[in-house]
């Protein structure tokens, strides 16, 4: 099976659009961001689709998020999600940012990257291959234009708000 014969038409259309992403670990093992850093490398080379691993969460489209979101990186992840600007998509790779996994009643835990940031779409595996990271990213854009499709500019927009300010003591940690 070729590279290309792996993902819908659809899917295939979306991909030049030149997206940006940036990628948060809030508290992985780091096998996903291995993953995510292969879409990168010449293999599977995502940068000839348009996408573009930036440093900067100010410069990025998409967030990348994965891990179980932890006490310690709570604020921070809100941080760098408050920082991308309007509209923005949330892409969760891996199962432990997903669901929490084996570490789901983890004392140090806040939950799924869920419980914290809205998310848009949902990258299962452990590690996800690479081919499940660029159809995530690719599920993303298209779900971000159907909102815009149906309900306007406006309701994007919106829904990207709603997300709440981290609280004092949060930020001074």
């Amino acid at each position: 099976m070729k590279f290309f014969e792996m993902f819908d038409t659809n899917i295939l259309k979306v991909l030049p659009k030149s997206l940006w992403v940036t990628t948060c670990n809030s508290g992985s093992c780091n096998g996903c961001d291995i993953e995510v850093v292969a879409t990168l490398g010449p293999r599977y080379d995502i940068e000839r689709f348009g996408m573009k691993l930036v440093g900067t969460p100010r410069h990025a489209d998409v967030l990348i998020v994965t891990g179980p979101v932890t006490k310690f990186m709570r604020a921070k992840l809100l941080r760098v999600y408050n920082q991308i600007p309007d509209p923005k998509l949330v892409v969760v790779v891996g199962n432990c940012g997903c669901s929490g996994d084996v570490f789901y009643k983890s004392y140090n835990l806040d939950g799924p990257v869920d419980n914290i940031i809205p998310v848009d779409v949902y990258v299962h595996g452990c590690p996800p291959r690479p081919e499940a990271v660029i159809e995530g990213v690719a599920k993303a854009v298209l779900k971000l234009e159907a909102l815009g499709k149906t309900a306007g500019k406006s309701a994007v927009h919106a829904r990207r708000t709603e997300t709440r300010e981290p609280a004092a003591e949060e930020v001074a940690q």
